[in-house]
């Protein structure tokens, strides 16, 4: 059977933590900043995690991350 291939564009977007989860940045971050509230663009810069329902997605189109 084949070697299967990572989705590089999800492989660019997540990392996995030490536990297993997939981390990912926040998004509203690239522009418009001007009307978003200062307090508002410090929380998005913190990454989150992915949540469970789509996590198993995710994680098969990257079967070697």
């Amino acid at each position: 059977m084949p070697k299967m291939k990572t989705h590089k564009g999800a492989a660019k977007r997540f990392s996995i933590t030490g536990t297993g989860k997939l981390k990912r940045t926040q998004a509203n971050k690239n522009h418009i900043l001007e009307k978003k509230s200062p307090k508002r663009k410090r929380r998005l810069r913190k990454s989150t995690l992915v949540d469970k329902t789509k996590e198993k997605n995710y994680k098969q189109a990257m079967p070697y991350l």
